[in-house]
């Protein structure tokens, strides 16, 4: 059986991949779980020819299309149990709060507003998180918590651009040494 899903294209090039974080979450659960899928790109700048007039939409075989990622992914995880993307409800808060204060901190006008510490200590706690507990949230295991966290954090690319974070940066060797004896443990 073959999944449909609606994604967002990219602005100015409707035959590629857009760049919604919402959109790459469900289309990693359907690549974790080896669901096989077609995937419909929306051109959004153009009336969108899709159920919803959103992405991302998700029909799985039924006729019946599915908008939310949050729900499109319990459906399927509800229809493609295996293998499990369930994360523990003691860590399904952890990271969640990163993308709202990212948007807060990007939209921010007044740099002493506390936007930008409100995502350091976002981003901080993720990474005490992971150095306790990783490489993934749930540990050994990829978690639905990071499927909808990574391509948020990919979004970051804007941060990364910034000059302060460009001085700042430790060298991407040093960063994966620096995991190394976690991801190898």
């Amino acid at each position: 059986m073959t999944v449909e899903v609606c994604v967002k294209a990219a602005v100015g090039a409707p035959d590629t991949l857009g760049d919604c974080p919402f959109s790459q979450r469900v289309l990693l659960t359907l690549e974790e779980k080896k669901v096989p899928y077609e995937m419909k790109l929306v051109d959004l700048s153009n009336k969108p020819e899709c159920p919803e007039g959103k992405v991302p939409v998700f029909n799985s075989g039924d006729g019946k299309w599915i908008a939310d990622s949050d729900v499109i992914t319990q459906v399927i995880e509800e229809k493609f149990p295996t293998p499990s993307l369930v994360t523990p409800p003691e860590y399904a808060s952890v990271g969640s709060k990163i993308f709202p204060s990212f948007v807060k901190f990007l939209k921010s006008k007044d740099a002493s507003d506390g936007s930008e510490k409100a995502l350091l200590d976002e981003l901080q706690a993720l990474d005490e998180h992971l150095k306790a507990h990783g490489p993934y949230i749930n540990g050994e295991n990829v978690s639905a918590a990071d499927l909808s966290l990574g391509p948020k954090l990919f979004h970051l690319q804007a941060l990364f651009s910034r000059e302060s974070f460009v001085k700042t940066k430790p060298a991407k060797e040093h960063l994966i040494a620096g995991w190394a004896p976690k991801v190898n443990a």
